[in-house]
C-alpha cells in the first residue's frame, strides 16, 4: 500500500500560484529509479522565489519545491546506490520541473545523486547546500584559471548570503586575502570570523561603472550581477578572472568590452544546475576537506519545516544570514 508523507505542494490556477503543506502518498512521487527518505533540506534564494511566486521558477504544476536535499536511500534500481546509502541532490531541475526536497520522500534519477563524502553528514551537507556547492564551483573555476594564495585580494560580493558566506570561509581557509562586500555592514564581525581580511560596503559598487578603473582584484566571486558586477569587472587586475554565479541585483550587465580586451579579464559562468557528475563530486570532496566544520556550524541555523513560507519572504528581502537548515519532521 502507498505510504503517506508530508510535503509542500505548489499548484496553479487562474488566480495564480498557491503553496500548501499537505499529505501525499507514494503514488504522487515523480518518475525515478531511486527513492530517498529526505532527512534535511535548506532554503536557497531560488527556493524563496518559488515559494512566494515572485519569479516563474516552477515550470510544472503541481510540484513539490526545494532544489536540494540530503537523506537515505530506501529503494534503488540504480547500480550505484543501495538502501542505506547517504546521498545529496542539487540541480537537474529538481524543485523547478521535478519534485524536490520539501517533502519527507523524493524519487529521482540516480544519475542526479552524489554520495555524502567522508567528513560530512547529511545535516552539514545541507548547511552547505546548493549555495555552498555553487561557491565551491566558483572557487574551482578561479583555481583552474591559476589563482593562488598570495596573488592579491579576492573579492566576494553578497558575502552575508549563502553563496557568499561559504565562499569567504573556503577562500579564507585556503589562505587567500578575502575582501567581503555586503549591504549589511553590521555583519562585519561575522564575516571577519569566517575569514574575511576586510569588509566593504556594497554601496562602493553602486556608482555608474567606468570602462576601466584602478586595478585591485586578483579574483572575484560575484552573486549580484548588474551594476555591481560591471564595477567589479572594471577593477580586475590584468589576466585575472571573475566567477559569476548569481543575479541577486540584476540580470543586466552594463559594461563594455574594455576589461576583456585591454586587461585580458576572464568571466566564468557557474552552472550549478547541470554541472557534470565528476565536477560535482570534486566540489563536494573539496567542501568536506576545505571548509572548517566549526565555521560551517556557526554560519548555519535550524529552521522548522513549517516556517519555510515565512522564511522564503525573509531570504528575498535580505533578512537571512548564512545557511538555513531544515530537518524534515
Amino acid at each position: 500500500m502507498p505510504q503517506q508523507f508530508q510535503a509542500y505542494l505548489i499548484g496553479k490556477n487562474d488566480d495564480g500560484q498557491r503553496c500548501q503543506l499537505t499529505q501525499l502518498d507514494d503514488d504522487d512521487l515523480m518518475e525515478g529509479d531511486v527513492t530517498v527518505r529526505v532527512e534535511y533540506t535548506t532554503l536557497n534564494y531560488k527556493d524563496g522565489l518559488a515559494l512566494t511566486g515572485r519569479s516563474p521558477i516552477i515550470r510544472k504544476f503541481p510540484l513539490i519545491p526545494g532544489i536540494d536535499f540530503s537523506g537515505e536511500v530506501i529503494e534503488s534500481g540504480h547500480p550505484d546506490f543501495k538502501p542505506g546509502d547517504k546521498v545529496i541532490l542539487n540541480g537537474f531541475g529538481v524543485g523547478e520541473e521535478h519534485s524536490g526536497g520539501y517533502a519527507q520522500k523524493a524519487r529521482v534519477s540516480g544519475d542526479w545523486l552524489v554520495p555524502v563524502p567522508d567528513g560530512l553528514d547529511t545535516r552539514r551537507a545541507m548547511a552547505i547546500g546548493t549555495a555552498g556547492y555553487t561557491a565551491m564551483l566558483s572557487v574551482l573555476a578561479l583555481e583552474d584559471h591559476g589563482l593562488e594564495p598570495g596573488d592579491g585580494e579576492v573579492l566576494v560580493t553578497g558575502a552575508s548570503g549563502g553563496v557568499g558566506s561559504i565562499a569567504v570561509a573556503v577562500l579564507g581557509k585556503l589562505g587567500h586575502q578575502v575582501v567581503a562586500s555586503t549591504g549589511r555592514m553590521q555583519e562585519r564581525d561575522f564575516l571577519v570570523g569566517l575569514g574575511a581580511a576586510e569588509v566593504v560596503d556594497r554601496a562602493d559598487f553602486a556608482d555608474k561603472p567606468r570602462p576601466l578603473a584602478r586595478e585591485r582584484w586578483a579574483g572575484a566571486i560575484d552573486v549580484a550581477g548588474g551594476n555591481t558586477l560591471a564595477n567589479v569587472l572594471s577593477q580586475m587586475k590584468r589576466a585575472s578572472a571573475v566567477a559569476v554565479c548569481g543575479l541577486a541585483e540584476s540580470m543586466n550587465l552594463p559594461t563594455t568590452v574594455a576589461p576583456f580586451i585591454l586587461r585580458g579579464v576572464t568571466m566564468y559562468g557557474i552552472d550549478s544546475v547541470m554541472a557534470p557528475l565528476e565536477r560535482r563530486k570534486q566540489a563536494w570532496q573539496r567542501l568536506a576537506s576545505d571548509l572548517d566544520p566549526k565555521l560551517l556550524d556557526e554560519l548555519s541555523f535550524d529552521l522548522a519545516f513549517d516556517e519555510l513560507p515565512r522564511a522564503a519572504v525573509d531570504i528575498l528581502d535580505g533578512r537571512i544570514r548564512g545557511r538555513a537548515v531544515v530537518k524534515l519532521p
